[in-house]
């Protein structure tokens, strides 16, 4: 929803609407934290990091933003995403609750584990 074509992570965040953009700065920072040495780019018109492989992305919607980790993740974490509204691939944050901070650093540690300890080149 957010990108007209942003061809940056920062450019999809300022296009992106003025109630997703707090969360979206938000995930971004966890995110760059927890993947300092990944690549930032934007794929399917959506945030990304890989290393080339892909790692997690998010999203902005109208009312919730989205955080889509590799899909082990989401089974790894699966009792703890409970309470949250997910689908299978991601966990959705309305606009009007806390992003949940630990939750989401954990799982994007996690993924950065993941992968780097797989030993096939698929991006997914």
């Amino acid at each position: 929803m957010a990108s007209q074509r942003a061809a940056t992570i920062a450019e999809y965040i300022r296009s992106a609407p003025p109630a997703a953009q707090p969360h979206l700065r938000q995930l971004h920072a966890l995110l760059r934290q927890a993947a300092p040495d990944a690549q930032e780019a934007i794929k399917w018109g959506n945030p990304f990091f890989v290393e080339p492989r892909f790692l997690f992305a998010f999203s902005a919607h109208k009312a919730h933003a989205s955080f889509a980790p590799m899909a082990a993740a989401m089974e790894a974490f699966k009792e703890e995403l409970e309470s949250w509204q997910t689908t299978k691939n991601m966990l959705k944050i309305r606009y009007d609750e806390p992003l949940p901070e630990d939750l989401i650093r954990r799982m994007a540690e996690y993924c950065v584990q993941a992968v780097s300890e797989r030993e096939d080149d698929g991006f997914w």
